[in-house]
């Protein structure tokens, strides 16, 4: 643990106390049962206010956000939340929602509820939506176990789910957990899935595909309808991962170009905070012969305008989580679509290819481009003109540290070899772009004039660079009185 920081505990002076009302009103606990109350009294720390005001906001400074500098983390699309997104969402009315009131006395926000799924519908060119599953990969665990109820319902024995190899990591985990076995799928020298191999692997064994569109290398698979025809053709199903749909938004519907099921990841589409283990939202859209399907309750509105929560679907998968889901992102993500609407969708989508086509361009000279094609949302680098001044990607990433910024996605996609994936996102300006772009470019010259500097990195950080086998192997996942 880094010594030149002081800890809460070793702050701590006997006898000093921040409780400033009298004692004698809480001495008795009435509604407390005896046997419930500590023994012992709890061995705090002993600090004034202000003294734990400044630590814990010293300590907020040595935390990167979004809201202090650049955050180019691809695939995962961290992007500017605007405010009045937080502000709406906290309103009493909606924050303090009980998920057991009557559906009489939250007819509003049944209505935003209803309005939202509408949007995801219109936005998917897919009939049926639930906005109950809680993340992208809970969507994903929602469309594979619809995949699964539809089969059986057919009586027909499907065991493997097609995954492309430039897919997201959680595709096979969520196919294996609903029961399937993952197959990969190969990508082609242009970086779309191999027809061929995905000819050779379809067959009525297969319940069908999940195909990631546009993919992790940042690119829009040009085959992605003949892949849906080739997989409907032998009864599959298509599921598309639409973590990606902000490279896409109201430029492609993805029911038009043969998608059965698909997700929507609100944290990295519509500006909501991104899930990282917290509140998130991954929201279904399905195909009109799946809808008697989705997880229950689904909102519905009857001939007088009335919203109600419908639990009586008989083939549904049944419930993926409790109340009416996340409504705080889902809330989030309604006030971005109603602020932009379909033309500012449109252009969002816009600035997120330009962008990053702009780092792309930008930075090839300085960095080998896996793929020098038009990308969407992201683009892909290596190491290759590096690698033989002995710089790895991981290196390159703790130098950006140096220079305030945060490091791309590293060794991701597992297709590409020490990878680089950066993804600037519509909510950057180009001043931003152009600083990283600079930093960038600076960088790829020490690596040929001082690979040392790289190699040591990062030298500013608060915590130096870490000992990344003993990290893992001897983890210290929590702080002892006396440890150093």
């Amino acid at each position: 643990m880094d010594k030149t920081r002081e800890l809460i505990f070793e702050m701590s002076s006997r006898g000093v106390e921040n409780i400033f009302l009298g004692h004698e009103e809480f001495n008795e606990t009435p509604m407390i049962e005896k046997t419930l109350l500590a023994s012992e009294k709890a061995d705090l720390p002993q600090v004034g206010e202000l003294d734990i005001v400044r630590h814990y906001t010293n300590l907020s400074k040595l935390n990167f956000s979004i809201d202090a500098n650049f955050y180019p983390l691809g695939s995962c699309t961290m992007k500017y939340n605007p405010k009045i997104n937080e502000e709406i969402a906290s309103f009493r009315g909606f924050a303090s929602l009980h998920p057991m009131l009557p559906e009489t006395t939250v007819q509003g926000m049944l209505e935003l509820l209803y309005t939202a799924g509408e949007y995801l519908k219109e936005i998917s060119g897919l009939p049926g939506v639930s906005l109950l599953p809680a993340a992208g990969a809970h969507g994903e665990l929602a469309g594979n176990f619809i995949f699964a109820k539809y089969f059986n319902d057919r009586n027909e024995i499907r065991t493997k789910m097609l995954i492309p190899d430039s897919a997201h990591g959680t595709n096979p985990a969520s196919a294996i957990m609903a029961g399937f076995q993952p197959v990969e799928i190969p990508s082609d020298e242009n970086g779309d899935i191999d027809l061929k191999a995905l000819k050779e692997a379809m067959d009525e064994s297969v319940a069908g595909i999940m195909m990631t569109q546009p993919n992790t290398l940042g690119i829009f698979d040009s085959n992605f309808k003949k892949v849906a025809q080739i997989v409907h053709e032998r009864g599959g199903l298509v599921y598309m991962d639409g973590a990606n749909m902000n490279a896409m938004l109201c430029h492609v519907k993805p029911g038009e170009i043969g998608v059965d099921i698909m997700h929507f990841n609100l944290h990295k589409t519509f500006s909501t905070p991104h899930g990282m283990g917290g509140p998130g939202a991954g929201p279904i859209c399905v195909s009109g012969k799946l809808t008697e399907y989705l997880p229950v309750p689904v909102i519905g509105k009857d001939q007088n305008g009335t919203f109600h929560m419908e639990d009586n679907i008989p083939r549904s998968v049944g419930r993926m989580t409790e109340g009416y889901g996340n409504i705080g992102v889902i809330l989030k993500a309604l006030v971005y679509m109603m602020a932009l609407g379909v033309e500012g969708l449109k252009d969002a989508t816009d600035i997120a290819v330009l962008n990053a086509n702009y780092v792309k361009v930008s930075l090839e000279k300085h960095y080998h481009l896996h793929f020098k094609g038009l990308c969407k949302h992201e683009c892909v680098f290596d190491n290759s003109f590096q690698k033989d001044k002995g710089i790895r990607t991981l290196d390159i990433a703790k130098r950006l540290l140096d220079y305030g910024l945060h490091a791309p996605t590293v060794y991701f996609p597992l297709t590409v070899k020490e990878a680089i994936m950066v993804e600037p996102t519509e909510t950057e300006s180009k001043r931003s772009l152009d600083r990283f772009i600079q930093v960038m470019t600076k960088i790829a010259g020490e690596c040929n004039d001082s690979p040392e500097l790289l190699k040591n990195a990062p030298t500013k950080t608060p915590v130096r660079r870490l000992d990344e086998t003993q990290a893992a192997r001897n983890p210290i996942l929590k702080w002892e009185r006396g440890e150093q």
